[in-house]
């Protein structure tokens, strides 16, 4: 009976521990990211039973914070590291893996691009973002008025535009245009309402709901965000996918990022309309 008991005893320690072992892998972060990781997700619920949960709650300043409050392992962003996240949060040591590259497109409804409206300048588009031009005519497109739907501040594909608009996202002017969240819910606005546009990623610009429209660069050179253009750098308006940690990724954590970058993770950035990683490995900041 002793024996038995003490059988007992060993085997629910041994799951005790196994228990504690086994938390949960949390991810929060971009939505541009999301669709890569989540797939991933499945792949080592699937192979290693274990428990990953996916979430997109505030985009890629929502994943830096949840990394830098605690409440998640891994962080998406569709953004470089900047200084900010470091002197918010300066007890942790962000350290970001680029998994693949996206290119942010500005997209316009049906009615715009058959309008004429297939390319924009920066300086056009600083007009339509700022106010001063708010009918597409002027523009060369039709007689309609201009609806911006801007992507929520802190988001990746926000602050990719800024940068491109102004250099740096904290000189953007504030604007009072109505917000979107995630790239789902922007491409639906853009493709339901007449005469709009928006930031977007190029990988869910479909060109039958929402249409990319074509960047003329300060040097007149007209780039369309396409595989090519932003893998040779020609497209002015493109940026890192990454996965951050709080310090070297270690436990699920890396097995995660190990097979993100793997050939199988790899094979997933490609097959949501992203250039796969320039070359595998860690950028610290």
């Amino acid at each position: 009976m002793l024996r038995t008991r003490l059988g007992l005893l060993l085997i629910a320690s041994t799951f005790a521990i196994s228990a504690v072992s086994a938390q949960p892998l949390r991810i929060n972060g971009s939505t541009t990211v999301n669709p890569v990781v989540v797939e991933a997700a499945e792949i080592l619920r699937a192979e290693k039973k274990a428990t990953i949960f996916v979430d997109t709650q505030g985009g890629s300043s929502g994943g830096i914070a949840a990394l830098g409050e605690g409440r998640a392992e891994i962080g998406m962003i569709s953004r470089d590291l900047e200084p900010d996240d470091a002197t918010k949060f300066p007890k942790v040591h962000f350290q970001a893996t680029r998994i693949g590259t996206d290119a942010l497109a500005l997209v316009v409804s049906k009615d715009v691009w058959q309008g004429g409206v297939r390319i924009l300048s920066r300086q056009q588009v600083q007009g339509i973002y700022e106010g001063t031009i708010t009918n597409w005519k002027a523009v060369g497109g039709p007689d309609r008025r201009i609806v911006f739907f801007n992507k929520e501040p802190g988001r990746g594909t926000w602050e990719a535009f800024a940068k491109w608009l102004y250099g740096d996202p904290k000189k953007a002017p504030d604007v009072s245009h109505p917000e979107v969240g995630a790239n789902e819910e922007g491409r639906n606005k853009v493709a339901s309402t007449p005469g709009s546009i928006s930031q977007l990623s190029a990988a869910w610009a479909d060109q039958k709901t929402v249409f990319a429209v074509a960047i003329r660069r300060l040097d007149g050179k007209v780039v369309a965000p396409t595989h090519a253009t932003i893998a040779d750098g020609s497209y002015p308006i493109a940026r890192p996918l990454q996965v951050v940690t709080d310090g070297p990724p270690k436990g699920l954590a890396k097995e995660m990022i190990d097979l993100l970058l793997s050939p199988r993770g790899q094979a997933l950035v490609e097959k949501h309309g992203y250039l796969k990683a320039p070359a595998a490995g860690t950028k610290k900041k």
